[in-house]
Parts: structure tokens; C-alpha cells; sequence
């Protein structure tokens, strides 16, 4: 007996099961009054659920606002804008955007990859916006080494941010600040002639790249050989920029040569110490609000 209950009961869950299936069942027949009217039903529930308003929904649809956010694509939240006097006041830009947007490059790192890198993205940009509007650089760096002289980076970074700075057609104008020393003073000497600048209490350093070889000793000698050519390589840049001799600025460059603003001005690393906002750019943003 309660077999025979077992198997009933188990058709009539079936029999709901195909009732309720949508119209595109091969087993429901549209021709079937009960069917049409299961099927009518349900898609009146459709309906009814689309209608509702996005804020009464368990559901988050792509730009529903959230406890004064927006949602956006990957998931990520952005800010929704406010008003003030009719005024759009939206969250406001970061730093080295604005600096960019007003043309401004500042390196105040090593020269390692990671920074040269953006360097050389933010040049090549700025060259595709306008390639008449100059393009300034301030410089902070302690070249290929760290402060203490611990090598860091590799001078052909240097070389490829010297290389775009002549490649692009805008004048780059170079301003030194706090420390500008080896590769770094090299990039220095590079921006336009006359548009080189060095603020008062800059210090400007000319040294000799350090190598960092490792390993066998035929293999320490090719290394050793490729730190000439680039310390070559380096000073031919400077003297090209200072208007002095290749000899001379190697021999400089032999032992450390520290540099003051006003020495580097005799030198003709830079073309003059400022000491005012002469290069001072209002931000273009200001004008918007």
C-alpha cells in the first residue's frame, strides 16, 4: 500500500513539474487551455518583475546608484557628482594627472625602468596633445644610483629618455631641484638651450657610471667594457649640452664633481638660477570653477 502511495504521489509531482514548464517545452501544447493559462501567468510575473523600479530590486543592474555610489564596469565604485549653484563638483583629479594635464613632468626617483618607463609615456603623449606648447621637466633624482651610491638602475635608461627628449618635437624645458646627479645632471644638460634651469639650493653632481657586473671574470671584462662605452656615451651627451670638450668633461667626470647652482651656470650645464615662479603654470582646471 504505501508503494503504490510512493509512485502516485511521485506522477502527480511530474505532472506539476511538466504544468509549470515554460512554452518552449516540446511537452507543453499552446493548444491546451490549461497550459495557455500557466504560461500567460507566468509571463505576467515576468512582466510585473521588470516593471519595478530599480531601487526596489534585490538585484544590482548595471547602473544602479548604491548608498550614493555608482556602480560601474568591473564592479569598481565611482562618486556621484554633486551640485553647488549649478556648479558640477565631482571627486577631484590626483596630483601627477593635474601636473600632466599642464604639461609638467617630475622625476623625483632613480632612474630605474619603472619610472623612465612613465617618463617616456608621458613625453610621447604630451607630443601627440601639442607639439608646439613646451613641455617642462623638473628633475629630483639621483640618477642610476641611490643617494649612497648604490647602483640601481642601468644608464641606457638614461640614454632612452635623453633620445625621446630630442625625438619629440615640443621644447623641453628642465629645471633641477634638490639633487640632479650623474644620469640625472645628463638629462639636465638636454632640455632646450636657454630653457635650462637649476633652483637655488640644487646640487649638481658628475660622476662615472658604476658597474654592477657579477660572475666570471671574462664576463666582469665585457661588462666592464660596456660601463666605458656608456660613461663615453654619458659625457659626449653633457659636453653636447655645455658646449665643452669630450676630454675635458671625461676628465671632470673621472672623479666626483659636485656643483652648485651658480658653478653649474659657468659650467654651461644650466642657463640660469630662478628664483621666483617664472615657470609657475596656473592649472587650466582653476579657470572651470
Amino acid at each position: 500500500m504505501n508503494f503504490v502511495f510512493a509512485v502516485t504521489t511521485l506522477l502527480l509531482g511530474l505532472q506539476s513539474a511538466l504544468a509549470f514548464s515554460p512554452l518552449k517545452n516540446s511537452n507543453v501544447n499552446p493548444s491546451n487551455p490549461h497550459h495557455t493559462n500557466v504560461v500567460q501567468k507566468q509571463q505576467n510575473l515576468i512582466d510585473a518583475s521588470s516593471s519595478n523600479d530599480a531601487t526596489n530590486s534585490a538585484l544590482w543592474r548595471p547602473g544602479m546608484k548604491l548608498g550614493g555610489m555608482q556602480m560601474v564596469a568591473g564592479g569598481a565604485e565611482r562618486a556621484m557628482d554633486d551640485y553647488y549653484d549649478g556648479v558640477r563638483i565631482g571627486p577631484p583629479p590626483d596630483l601627477p594627472s593635474l601636473l600632466l594635464h599642464n604639461r609638467i613632468i617630475y622625476i623625483g626617483m632613480p632612474l630605474v625602468p619603472a619610472v623612465t618607463e612613465l617618463i617616456i609615456a608621458e613625453l610621447l603623449y604630451l607630443n601627440y596633445e601639442s607639439t608646439s606648447d613646451p613641455i617642462t621637466m623638473y628633475i629630483n633624482s639621483s640618477g642610476t644610483t641611490t643617494a649612497n651610491g648604490q647602483p640601481v638602475g642601468f644608464e641606457t635608461e638614461a640614454f632612452a629618455v635623453a633620445d625621446v627628449m630630442k625625438y619629440v618635437r615640443p621644447p623641453v624645458h628642465t629645471v633641477a631641484l634638490g639633487q640632479a646627479f650623474g644620469a640625472a645632471a645628463m638629462l639636465l644638460a638636454q632640455g632646450k638651450r636657454g630653457q635650462r634651469y637649476a633652483l637655488p639650493n640644487a646640487t649638481i653632481l658628475l660622476n662615472q657610471p658604476k658597474s654592477q657586473a657579477r660572475g666570471q671574470a671574462s664576463d666582469i671584462a665585457i661588462k666592464a667594457k660596456e660601463v666605458q662605452q656608456n660613461r663615453r656615451k654619458i659625457c659626449e651627451l653633457i659636453a653636447s649640452g655645455c658646449g665643452k670638450p669630450v676630454s675635458t668633461v671625461m676628465e671632470d667626470c673621472s672623479r666626483v664633481k659636485y656643483l652648485q647652482p651658480d658653478e653649474a651656470v659657468e659650467y654651461g650645464l644650466i642657463d640660469k638660477v630662478i628664483t621666483n615662479e617664472a615657470l609657475a603654470v596656473k592649472p587650466s582646471f582653476m579657470s572651470a570653477l
